[in-house]
């Protein structure tokens, strides 16, 4: 751990949050992300004239636009891709641009609407080979939903188990989902209700699938100072780590599946992989709650092995028994995750 490291934690803090999820069909990406942009202005107690720096994702609305839409000018303007995982970098962005004073508070923002009929009003480029999540068009993968699909049947018949031992995971996020007003899946889910789901690609049910849906998000970030001053208590940003990439860390698996071009063995984290927990003065033992990417339901499995929670092959036990829902050993995703909650590609928490 570097002394440099050392100095940044706890020095910046989200102060504001704002966020629209569900069925926009009348809005654009752009009056999305202005409206959520607003609503976290609102949240922090803040203007517009307060926030100097601003991140966008690469799909949706051009940064220009948003400013144009907006009316104000900043001095830290950055617009990034990380597939789903877009939320977590950008956080590290804007936290290093306070605490370089390359600007005082930054807007992460991301707006996103669906056409008719279930197409997307903004999507990626088809990418050459394998693709980014597992696809690969000559044999009909054409979606993300494959790559998780492979990665979890490697990870049963390295470990044993079966679709069964997903479905502690899509129950108890809806049941968190059903105590947040914002989830747009929130009907009642048993075991019984998830066995009886259809089939997407085994060995992965519907709910083992997120719902894609319209909306706009924003997270504000100043300095731990200044936040102190805003209108709720702050969310120190203690700990952070740079997205793992390359042939061991397909971009939907854990390391060592052997999916894609991956080596097969069982992963255990290195100090190396565990950086925020070094940098936050902290180990796993000292986490009360987990946020995970879960756009499907393996990759609870792949966060709770990738981040030491449990053991190689170990995390489809853990899930059981209530243990990762609310007033249980670790509660997961407590506001029902992309699972329940919903998800607005692009932002993932």
């Amino acid at each position: 751990m570097t002394e440099v490291a050392r100095a940044l934690r706890d020095k910046t803090a989200v102060c504001g949050t704002g966020l629209l999820i569900g069925d926009y069909p009348d809005q654009t990406p752009l009056s999305l992300a202005v409206e959520a942009y607003q609503r976290a202005l609102d949240d922090a107690g803040l203007k517009r004239e307060d926030v100097d720096g601003i991140i966008m994702l690469s799909f949706g609305s051009d940064y220009d636009r948003f400013l144009e839409a907006v009316g104000t000018d900043v001095r830290y303007a950055y617009q990034g891709w990380s597939h789903g995982r877009f939320v977590a970098p950008m956080l590290q962005h804007a936290a290093m641009a306070v605490a370089t004073g390359m600007a005082k508070a930054v807007a992460i923002v991301h707006g996103r609407r669906r056409k008719a009929y279930g197409q997307t009003a903004d999507h990626e480029m088809w990418r050459q080979g394998l693709g980014p999540h597992g696809e690969s068009p000559a044999y009909g993968a054409l979606g993300p939903v494959f790559g998780a699909a492979i990665a979890a049947q490697r990870y049963f018949h390295m470990y044993g188990g079966s679709n069964v031992d997903l479905a502690p995971i899509a129950v108890a996020f809806r049941k968190h989902a059903r105590l947040n007003p914002l989830s747009v899946r929130r009907d009642p889910m048993s075991i019984e209700d998830y066995l009886k789901s259809r089939w997407i690609i085994e060995p992965l049910r519907l709910f083992d699938c997120c719902q894609n849906n319209d909306g706009g998000a924003c997270l504000i970030i100043t300095s731990a100072e200044r936040a102190r001053d805003c209108r709720k208590p702050p969310v120190y940003i203690s700990g952070m780590q740079g997205v793992h990439a390359g042939r061991q860390f397909h971009n939907l698996t854990l390391p060592g599946l052997g999916v894609a071009q991956q080596e097969v063995y069982k992963y255990k984290p290195t100090k190396e992989d565990l950086h925020a927990y070094q940098m936050a003065g902290i180990t796993n033992k000292d986490v009360d709650a987990l946020i995970t990417y879960d756009a499907f339901s393996p990759l609870v499995l792949f966060g709770l092995e990738r981040f030491g929670f449990c053991g190689p092959g170990e995390a489809r036990e853990f899930v059981k028994d209530g243990r990762i829902e609310i007033g249980g050993e670790l509660p997961v995703n407590t506001s029902g995750g992309l699972l329940s909650e919903g998800h607005v590609i692009g932002w993932n928490l």
